[in-house]
């Protein structure tokens, strides 16, 4: 009995070492200690020894298997160690190579823009809103002096989503920042309930959204509002904001601006802002930079003022086009490419 166990042992240990894989390993496995292998068929032929010879056979038969399992184990061991030493070679490194080297980030050429005009704002005394890009229709246009079915919308053309407000018009993707004049008022005027109410200052930059692209257009560009509302502003108040504005963007006084007549929902009157250089690579061109205009009375009625009292104007800009102006940038598409080579020259 002792050399059958002996020779099931060393048979065992030969069909292990000769096994490659796990799946190799197991199935030399089952033919010694599975339901169907030669320990497992011994351990049943127990049943009809005699009670003494039994526990003798058994106890050998047990002495064989832990020296099967004990063969299994190691077997096991040996082919995990050999698999991750192969995949330790696989992905070793070179460390002769050249390092990879981090390049420090930057922000976004258009983000620097938005931060400029933000602080150039600031120091004339304007507040910073931020509001939502997914916008009622009210907000969007009918309290901009914009009501459904106005011709004025086909110039602003936007992106809508499938869900209906309260009005049953879809909520659309603010086609401008404008709704943040109204929310903005509307949230100051609540605000001084019943006491004196200070001038409203306030600009409102931010992502917007129209059906538009070509070199100059992106169906989602950045626009930035701005509003002064009180009880004496005027027009000539706009040219000396907008002009201290555009020079200290620009960081140039030989600059000069003029006001186009122009039409807008919701400022009367209103008209179209250029700049034009009187040195350097774009002297003598007059260049588009602004829609501005006196607020509407309709809209300042929005705003929950009284349009007899409050009297002030608004204007909205692209620092999409302010960027390429003050870059040299002639395709408006270029930040929006994800080029690191072209966005790098801005860190």
């Amino acid at each position: 009995m002792s050399n059958e166990l002996d020779s099931v042992v060393e048979s065992a240990r030969s069909a292990f070492a000769q096994a490659r894989t796990p799946a190799e390993l197991e199935n030399a496995k089952a033919q010694f200690t599975g339901k169907a292998g030669r320990i497992t068929e011994l351990m049943k032929g127990l049943a009809a020894l005699p009670v003494e010879e039994k526990k003798a056979r058994g106890a050998a038969i047990n002495v064989a298997k832990q020296a099967i399992e004990a063969a299994l184990n190691e077997r096991r061991q040996a082919l995990a160690d050999a698999e991750l030493q192969a995949q330790l070679q696989a992905e070793a490194l070179d460390v002769s190579l050249p390092g990879r080297v981090r390049e420090p980030g930057g922000l976004h050429p258009v983000s620097l823009t938005m931060e400029r005009i933000e602080r150039i704002f600031a120091s004339m005394g304007f507040d910073v809103a931020d509001g939502p890009e997914v916008e009622s229709d009210w907000h969007s246009f009918t309290s901009l002096n914009n009501p459904p079915n106005h011709p004025a919308r086909s110039m602003q053309d936007t992106f809508y989503v499938d869900i209906d407000g309260e009005d049953g018009i879809p909520y659309n993707l603010r086609p401008h920042t404008s709704p943040m004049q109204v929310r903005y008022a509307q949230q100051h005027v609540k605000k001084y309930a019943g006491r004196q109410m200070p001038e409203i200052r306030v600009i409102a930059p931010g992502r917007t959204y129209r059906v538009d692209s070509d070199a100059t257009h992106s169906p989602m560009f950045h626009q930035c509002e701005g509003l002064w509302l009180g009880e004496n502003v005027s027009f000539k108040d706009l040219k000396v904001v907008f002009t201290d504005f555009c020079r200290t963007f620009f960081e140039s006084d030989d600059l000069a601006l003029r006001f186009r007549p122009s039409f807008f929902p919701f400022t009367e009157p209103s008209a179209e802002i250029d700049i034009q250089f009187q040195s350097g690579p774009l002297a003598g061109r007059w260049l588009e930079v602004a829609g501005s205009g006196q607020v509407h009375p309709a809209v300042v009625r929005n705003m929950g003022l009284d349009p007899e009292k409050y009297i002030g104007f608004a204007f909205g800009m692209g620092p999409d086009r302010l960027t390429m102006l003050r870059y040299g940038v002639s395709d408006l598409r270029l930040f929006f490419d994800g080029d690191v080579r072209f966005l790098r020259q801005f860190r």
